[in-house]
């Protein structure tokens, strides 16, 4: 919509001051009535968007206006009673309110949000208006039964209105236990005030009330609250306690690794899992979820194998008690892992390895079977006074290596026999094989859940075809893996040696998007030399390493994984991974993560590739514009959704002047040179919505969506005198030779030149035919008077002294189309090579030679130094009929042309010629 400005990037918004618009021979003006239909429009909008805003508000204040009206009607009831029914009729209203109100804030409570901001937001909003809804309703409910029971509000009954304050005040959040407050003192003025109360009374009277209010609910905040709290911190102790045990179970039974961290980072490591679950964390905090969930499960299964062992071993053998004790890591100490006894005053432990009957075991690696105890005999487990008389402890081995005691005893006094410590030892080899059989079963749950990441990572690269979307799917799949807070992908360029950060995820990653580098000492840079992953086991130093280069480094974190991206051992670029916690990047994921690298950098490879094969199925490889093909589909694109908006569309269709004799004068490779040239100077004529093709040899064809006629005449000429100006050298057997040409163009826009692409594809090629009948170098645009006109336009034809004459050959390459020393032009528009003494002729065409009077044609000549024959004669074919120098000329069936000429007599408007943006 609007003309085709010349200023890249700009239009004129469609409610502007009205423009008239000539274009082959109509007259369009745009109607103010637009302008004043869109400022109707707006006005609407922001009328339906307050009107939404107050229902919105209408509705949550919905309940909070039912329990005014209720206190309304309760100050009525107060005046003058209400007849029964309808006392009922307000009673069952306030309950219903009531339950609703409950339901909804137990919703709020049992369904929390999936995060931290919205949390915030619906605890310091909704959560606290239901609150102030609940207590209101309470107090009303209380302040109506105290009139119905006593009439007054000074009786004794009173008393429950600090109950239920007391109550809000318990359960309900600050501002809603004020809120409460000030409404229930509110409601008792009401009350008293319209049973006739005076006004000294009034203030009397609310004073001792209000205070009463006061206190209790401070008393109860401040007492309940902090029971509750510390009922929540020694939940939370107990829990953290058990979570612990559970761990050091797991670890003793090598079902998880042994620690890297210290005990104080490992608390701190706990609080900020608890942060994130609480902040709704993704796919690291469900990860480490499972983790917990599969090792409680595989610990739960050894306790209840071993514990059945142990009553079939105490029922058998008539036993006080059998238990299982594991050592730890360091050999130092025992715990007990599992007991079946009926004894009262066993000590929990833990105990030292070599204390008693258990360094006994321990040291002489066999049962140690000790009969005829005395009560003051001091086994290590028991509290007070020894109960047992006979006790059995041998040492549990697995392959070949000690791990625990396994002690039995009996309170009669009967020695252990040989058979029943052969018995004892069975069970202890039962133990040990129920926690290997777990300890497999946990590792096959492990690999099985590190398949179904790593086939879920497959399957998410899989799906990616570009760039960006491979490493959105793989920091994803890393982000699942283990626990990553911070995230990066660097791309290498090898030609250059430089790294770009191409994608970055976390906290404060804005800065290091797009950030190019050089190879250095870095981590990055070392990564991808040596193709091995740095640094080593993940823990990062920020005082000694740098990951991409001093002055651009990641957030502070403990640990960072820094993996080259490697196809065919071509190093494409790394994957940088960072985390808060400390060993993030442990044994039991580091490999997982080198596996998913190896898949995206595969991934990256092919994205690559198709991006490159689209590219070559969709560009023409010497210009790098669209080619027919992809022109045609984008055409179609186009036209459809010009025709769906109503909108004007423009097509021009570009054609070098006597570009056959540019290739036989000085060779194909000058050609492509100028081909290129024409290609670069329509893509920075052209606006992003444009779509510029190159159709077929030196013919290109432009696409101007919302362009008229005058809009897109005004490209054309811009086009047209930029190639004009423009000077491509081309080399020769002397050096470099400057070459000029001109081109011609056709114009056609939608509706009026056609409705199909077809139509307007032909109606723009005869608007260009048009041009060449009327001398080239000029710009027609399509009128009805040119349909059925689109025959070939004259060929040139070369004289037998042309056709004798010897080709200058071409260097094999050129660099490309030069703007730099712009030459002016003669009004022919005809291309004028520049001889190397500075003296610039002009030639019809682009030949250094002599013109033929009669013909037209050139006889070939040697090249000079100054070209001092004199000034040869302009070859240009016969001027049309009405050709007008500068300006527009009647052409064939007074079509509209523009360009340079001789004067003459026309029915054509000259355009005025568009700057550059």
């Amino acid at each position: 919509m609007g003309d085709h400005l010349p200023f890249a990037g700009q239009r004129a918004r469609f409610f502007a001051a009205p423009s008239v618009v000539v274009a082959s021979g109509f007259v369009e003006k745009w109607s103010p009535i637009r302008g004043l239909w869109y400022g109707r429009s707006l006005r609407m909008a922001n009328l339906v968007q307050a009107i939404v805003s107050v229902r919105r508000a209408t509705r949550r204040a919905a309940a909070l206006l039912g329990a005014l009206g209720l206190a309304g009607l309760l100050l009525l009831d107060a005046s003058e009673p209400l007849a029964t029914p309808y006392a009922a009729v307000a009673a069952i209203g306030l309950g219903l309110l009531f339950a609703h109100r409950v339901a909804a804030r137990r919703a709020v409570a049992v369904a929390p949000p999936t995060s931290a901001g919205a949390r915030k937001g619906s605890s310091t909003g909704g959560a606290a208006l239901l609150d102030l809804e609940i207590g209101a309703l309470l107090v009303i409910a209380t302040v109506g039964a105290v009139l119905r029971i006593e009439g007054t509000l000074d009786g004794r009954a009173q008393a429950a209105m600090y109950v239920v304050i007391a109550l809000v005040s318990a359960f309900a959040r600050p501002a809603s236990s004020i809120g409460v407050v000030l409404f229930a003192g509110a409601l008792d003025v009401g009350v008293r005030w319209v049973t006739g109360g005076a006004a000294g009374e009034l203030g009397l009277a609310m004073v001792p009330h209000l205070g009463f209010m006061g206190v209790f609910a401070l008393l109860n905040a401040a007492v309940l609250r902090a029971e509750l709290g510390r009922v929540r911190r020694m939940s939370r102790g107990r829990l953290q306690a058990e979570i612990e045990r559970l761990r050091d179970d797991a670890r003793s039974y090598r079902l998880l690794g042994a620690p890297s961290v210290t005990p104080a980072a490992e608390k701190r490591e706990a609080e900020i899992t608890t942060t994130e679950k609480a902040a709704g964390g993704g796919a690291s905090t469900s990860t480490s979820a499972d983790v917990e969930r599969l090792v409680r499960s595989g610990v739960e299964e050894i306790h209840q194998s071993v514990l059945f062992a142990l009553r079939l071993l105490r029922e058998s053998l008539r036993l006080h008690t059998a238990m299982l004790l594991w050592q730890n890591d360091a050999g130092t100490h025992l715990r007990i892992s599992e007991l079946a006894s009926d004894a009262t005053d066993l000590l929990e432990g833990p105990f030292l390895a070599g204390d008693g009957v258990f360094g006994a075991a321990l040291t002489q690696r066999a049962p140690v079977v000790v009969g005829g105890l005395k009560p003051g005999y001091k086994l290590p487990y028991y509290e007070g006074a020894c109960p047992a008389r006979a006790v059995c402890a041998l040492p549990v081995f697995e392959h070949g290596r000690v791990r625990g005691v396994l002690v039995v005893d009996r309170v009669e006094d009967r020695p252990f026999l040989p058979k029943e410590v052969d018995l004892v030892e069975e069970a202890a080899r039962y133990a040990v094989r129920a926690i290997q059989n777990e300890r497999v079963f946990v590792q096959l749950e492990r690999a099985k859940a590190e398949q179904g990441k790593l086939y879920r990572a497959a399957e998410a690269l899989g799906r990616a075809t570009t760039e960006g979307e491979v490493v959105e799917a793989g920091v994803q799949s890393a982000r699942e893996i283990t626990s990553v807070d911070f995230a990066a992908v660097t791309l290498f360029d090898e030609g250059s040696g430089h790294h770009e950060i191409r994608a970055a995820s976390g906290e404060g990653v804005e800065e290091l998007l797009g950030q190019r580098f050089r190879q250095n000492a870095g981590l990055v840079s070392m990564a991808l030399q040596n193709r091995h992953p740095l640094p080593y086991r993940g823990e990062y130093d920020e005082k000694r390493q740098v990951v991409f280069t001093r002055r651009v480094s990641p957030p502070s974190m403990p640990s960072i994984y820094v993996m080259p991206l490697l196809v065919h051992d071509r190093p494409l670029g790394t994957l940088v991974l960072g985390s808060r916690r400390r060993s993030a990047f442990n044994d039991s994921v580091r490999g997982t993560l080198e596996v998913l690298a190896s898949h995206m950098a595969v991934s990256l490879s092919n994205a690559r590739m198709l991006r490159r094969l689209e590219e070559l199925a969709t560009t023409d490889g010497m210009t790098g514009l669209l080619n027919k093909r992809a022109m045609l589909e984008m055409a179609e694109q186009k036209l459809t959704a010009a025709r769906r908006f109503q909108r004007r569309l423009s097509v021009l269709v570009t054609d070098i002047d006597f570009f056959k004799k540019v290739n036989d004068t000085y060779g194909h490779d000058a050609g492509d040179v100028i081909i290129k040239g024409l290609g670069e100077i329509l893509r920075k004529a052209k606006r992003t919505t444009d779509a510029v093709a190159r159709f077929g040899g030196e013919e290109f064809v432009v696409i101007c969506e919302e362009t008229d006629a005058r809009g897109a005449m005004l490209l054309a000429e811009r086009v047209r005198e930029e190639l004009e100006r423009a000077t491509f050298h081309t080399p020769g057997k002397e050096g470099a030779v400057p070459v000029q040409v001109t081109c011609s163009v056709g114009v056609a826009t939608f509706p009026e030149a056609g409705s199909t692409w077809d139509e307007l594809f032909k109606a723009a090629d005869e608007a260009l035919y048009s041009s060449k009948r009327s001398g080239r170098n000029r710009t027609t645009a399509w009128s009805p008077a040119l349909r059925g006109h689109g025959a070939e336009a004259p060929k040139e034809k070369a004289t037998p002294k042309e056709k004798a004459a010897p080709k200058e050959k071409a260097a094999p390459s050129l660099a490309g189309a030069s703007h730099g020393s712009m030459a002016p032009r003669s009004s022919s528009g005809s291309m004028a090579p520049r001889s190397s003494g500075g003296v610039q002729g002009t030639l019809g065409t682009p030949r250094v030679a002599t013109p033929s009077a009669s013909s037209g044609s050139m006889a070939p000549k040697a090249p000079s130094s100054g070209m001092s024959s004199g000034k040869p004669a302009s070859m240009t074919p016969p001027p049309g009929p009405g050709k007008l120098g500068g300006s527009g000329t009647g052409g064939a069936g007074g079509a509209g042309t523009t360009g340079g000429g001789a004067p003459g007599k026309g029915r054509g408007v000259k355009s005025p010629a568009r700057t550059a943006a």
